[in-house]
Order: C-alpha cells, then structure tokens, then sequence
C-alpha cells in the first residue's frame, strides 16, 4: 500500500491505495464519485475522461499513485463551469445525448476543445473528438453542439485560451526534484550523443540480448583485404540497405541510422554504436542502440563477427548476432522470421560487398528496407518449400 495526497474538484484528499489501483476506480469506489463511467477499461472509448491538471486524460489506465500532487476535476466539480454549463445547453439543444453514457467524458472532451480551438471546420471537430465514442447519437448533434458553443462564445468576444502544455505525460508535472544526478542509461546517452553530436560519450553496457543467432557467409577475396575493408566503416555501411553514418567515420560511438518501412509504419533508427576491432584475431564486434520517435520502436543489439582463411584465397565471415526490439515494430521479432530476413540482407550486403572489394560499382542503395516485401519473401518461400514437400510425399505414397 502506498500513501497518496491530491485535490479531487478543490477538496485535498488523502488516502492508502494499491499501486495498481486505477484513479476511474480510486474515484468511483474510493470518492463516490459515478460520473465518471467505465467503458472499455483499455482508454478506448473515452467514457472516464477527466481533468488532471487542466489536461484531459484516461482514468481508468492511469494508476491514482501516479496523480501524487495533482489536481483530479471530475464532471461533478465542472457543475459551475461556464464552458461545461454552455455545452449541457447545447447538448439538449441539438439532441446531442441518448443514453447518457458517454455524455460526462463527452462533456469533459468537448470543454478542452473549446477552449483551445478558434473557429474549427465540422471535420476538425470530429478529428479531435475522435477518442469518445458514443452507441446512440451518430454524432451528429455532438458536432454541431460543440460547434455552435464555440461560434458563439467567438461572437461574443471570448478567444482562445492560452493553455501551453507541458511535456510529458499528464500529471507528471509534480515529480520531486533531486539534486544528485540521474543515473545514466543507455535511453540517456543515446540522447546526449544525438543532440550534442560528441564524440566522447559514456560506452554502451552489456546487455541481456532477447534473441540471438548465428549467420555466416562466403567473400571470394583475401582475408587481408576483406579485413582491411571492414576498417572502412563508412564503406561498410554504404553496403547495407537503409543505413546511414551521421557523424565522422572515425567517432566514437559511432553515429549513424537506419530506415525500414514495415507496410503502413515507416520508422527511422537514430543511434549510436561502439566498434572494436582486433587486427591479430581477425575478430571484431559492434554494439549499437537506437530508437526511432514516430513509432516509440527502440532496439538493441550487438554483432561479434570473425574472419577465417577459406579455400581458393575466400574468406569466411562467422556472424553471432543478439538483439532487442521493443515497441509497435516488435511484433516482427519472432527469431525464426528474422533468422531468414537477416540470410536475405546479408546476401544483398555481401553482393555489394564483392563489387566493392572487385573494383566495379555496387547496386545503388534506394530509399529505406522495406521489410514488408522480405517478410513475404520469406513468407513465400517457405511455402514453396512446404508444397515440395507435401509433393514429394505424394509421389512417394504412389509408388509404392
């Protein structure tokens, strides 16, 4: 149990409570507080809107413990509201409500709206009121209830109120404050290399890779000259689809990205990596971390790669590769799948390679890896796979 003081519609509340409890069920059970209704429980349906600190948000997947210090306003603390009292009137003007379910957190959505937005189109409304969703009204009289408060608090002089708001999550506005230095992380470093653009920054630590594997593959050349080119990191990354080096070749960590579209999710790796190199050994390995915004997807992962004399002056390249995915792209993580993505990138990487390496000019790299069109490559061929077999054993029933 954990201790928790905040203000509920101006009345400071303490209390104990389950870290895990929810703040809609905190209010409900805890403040008798119903009218804020519980819908998909998942911050879906937008039933549970309420205000914490003048922001709207879901309450029923923010945990009560997270609003320590806030301010919670309810649609019973909004009875007085004038922009509230405006859109009650407007909503039984325009038959904007049926059941009435969805109408508190409807109401509480549709507040924030109005003070912010200066004369929006009927789309622009149902763009913004998109997360509350209603069984009964068809929107309609939503819409226009909520357009027609707006037009006329405009015509009555009201503008747009100034309500910058913060970064970072609701609420999180009331973390205490230390004096000691926050710990360093790998999230951290990544950040400080890309906005400062250093060199010297903190070495990346071991980690516990999610998954990992082993590739290897044939180069018709010289171990000599295979490793001398794998020294020229520049040239290295300009073989490999999507990459590219941010910063000087000879940084360290290293920066760099990388870009995948996977179908509707275009995603763009920005990151920092180490590369050490043992000339006696003919070994190596790289260790990298990054993380693309637009999706949240970040990623770990580290590289050991050996180099080993082969037949007819060739050189074998053993891989050992682990790696971490987290994020919306995560779901393309299953290790078989990117065991035979990774086989197809290091086929297009090692015919670049060989062309380098034989003085003639690589295969373009255009635009990003599309790892739709591997994964159904991958996907295709392994069912080319299984139909042959399927095949075979049905010629082999036959002739017996």
């Amino acid at each position: 149990m954990k201790p928790l003081a905040l203000t509920i519609n101006g009345r400071t509340v303490r209390a104990t409570v389950e870290p895990r409890l929810h703040l809609a069920d905190f209010l409900r059970e805890k403040e008798n507080l119903t009218g804020t209704h519980l819908g998909c429980e998942h911050g879906v349906c937008g039933a549970c809107t309420v205000l914490i600190d003048g922001e709207p948000a879901r309450a029923c997947i923010t945990y009560a413990i997270a609003c320590e210090g806030a301010s919670v306003t309810t649609i019973e603390g909004l009875d007085d509201d004038e922009v509230v009292r405006e859109l009650r009137a407007a909503f039984s003007r325009e038959h904007a409500l049926q059941c009435g379910y969805c109408t508190p957190g409807m109401l509480v959505a549709a507040r924030d709206l109005v003070l912010r937005a200066d004369a929006p189109t009927e789309r622009q409304i149902r763009v913004a009121m998109s997360g509350n969703l209603c069984r009964c009204t068809g929107y309609v009289g939503i819409v226009r209830a909520i357009g027609s408060t707006i037009a006329a608090r405009r015509a009555r002089g009201i503008a747009v109120a100034e309500m910058p708001r913060p970064l970072g999550p609701v609420g999180s506005g009331h973390a205490s404050v230390s004096s000691e230095p926050a710990p360093a992380t790998a999230a951290t470093g990544i950040a400080t290399a890309l906005d400062r653009g250093a060199a010297q920054q903190p070495v990346l630590g071991d980690f516990q890779p999610a998954a990992s594997f082993e590739q290897s593959f044939l180069v018709h050349h010289p171990i000599e000259a295979v490793w001398a080119f794998f020294g020229r990191l520049s040239e290295v990354v300009a073989c490999l689809p999507g990459a590219a080096l941010t910063g000087e070749p000879g940084a360290h960590p290293v920066l760099g990205t990388m870009r995948i579209k996977v179908g509707p999710l275009a995603a763009e790796f920005h990151g920092i990596a180490e590369v050490d190199r043992d000339d006696s050994t003919y070994s190596g390995a790289i260790r990298g971390s990054g993380r693309d915004i637009r999706t949240a997807s970040a990623t770990r992962g580290t590289i050991g790669y050996r180099l080993r004399p082969a037949g007819n002056r060739s050189t074998r390249v053993e891989l050992t590769i682990g790696y971490t995915l987290t994020g919306p792209l995560a779901q393309f993580s299953r290790t078989d799948l990117v065991h035979d993505i990774a086989g197809r990138l290091i086929n297009t990487f090692v015919a670049r390679l060989e062309a380098r390496l034989s003085g003639r000019a690589a295969p373009a790299t255009a635009g990003g890896l599309n790892a739709v069109s591997l994964v159904f490559s991958v996907v295709a061929e392994r069912i080319r796979r299984w139909v042959r077999r399927i095949v075979g054993r049905g010629r082999g029933d036959r002739s017996r």
